[in-house]
């Protein structure tokens, strides 16, 4: 049996990079893919290719409004049983070039989308018996990084939420992790330079980039069975970028 047969999830900022990755592989293990973005074209794309597992749902994830029709549209599939927090921007600065409209903007769509997504699933949850959250953080949510002060501190607040939740929602059997990306080879990455991206691969154990689905393993393996006793973990996936 397919290790996700039955099972329906849904995921912020699924048409590309690593959403996109994120559901391929688990419509390929058997589960219903809710594909949650902006990117309307991306996101039709991809359901269409990922075929009747998988339906598009318009979703920004800084409306209260968006996340409740998109459960919705998850719990037309059957049961909800899984949220990946994956939507995200990034746009590096120095700290003195970061006004209060750009510290904002990246504030709502980290910080403010991932709140608003585990608060929207709960319900569906409770109402499932239970369910997993991953909230995909960053590298920079373990250590400062230079040029993104106001990334850093929305990656540093989802892992102080996903602590948070964990506790609050254990006793509902929702367990609630994040992932750690280092640099991935995503659009995101492409507001700097590749070479500039390259050297800071070279500063690291692991001297490259990693790819979309080395991300979406240890995901997926969080939303499974088989990370049952896990809540509340961080889990770096960077290369050793934060060692």
């Amino acid at each position: 049996m397919a290790r996700f047969a039955g099972k329906v999830f849904l995921i912020s900022g699924g048409a590309r990079g690593l959403g996109a990755a994120q559901a391929r592989q688990l419509v390929a293990q058997g589960a219903k893919v809710v594909v949650g973005d902006l990117l309307e074209d991306a996101g039709q794309a991809l359901a269409a290719e990922l075929g009747p597992a998988a339906v598009f749902q318009r979703l920004d994830v800084t409306e209260a409004t968006q996340w409740r029709a998109a459960v919705e549209a998850a719990e037309r599939l059957g049961p909800l049983n899984g949220l990946v927090n994956n939507a995200g921007i990034f746009l590096p600065a120095p700290i003195l070039e970061v006004d209060t409209a750009m510290f904002e903007r990246h504030w709502r769509v980290n910080e403010l989308g991932t709140f608003l997504g585990m608060q929207a699933v709960v319900p569906a949850f409770v109402r499932t018996g239970g369910g997993s959250i991953v909230n995909i953080s960053s590298s920079a949510g373990i250590r400062g990084v230079p040029n993104a002060i106001h990334y850093s501190a929305n990656k540093f607040a989802v892992r102080g939420m996903t602590k948070a939740a964990a506790i609050e929602l254990a006793d509902r059997n929702i367990r609630v992790n994040s992932v750690h990306p280092g640099m991935v080879d995503t659009d995101l990455l492409k507001i700097r330079p590749a070479e500039l991206n390259l050297a800071f691969a070279q500063t690291q154990p692991i001297k490259r980039l990693a790819t979309p689905d080395e991300i979406a393993g240890p995901v997926l393996f969080l939303l499974s069975d088989e990370s049952r006793y896990m809540t509340g973990a961080e889990v770096a996936v960077d290369g050793g970028r934060t060692l």
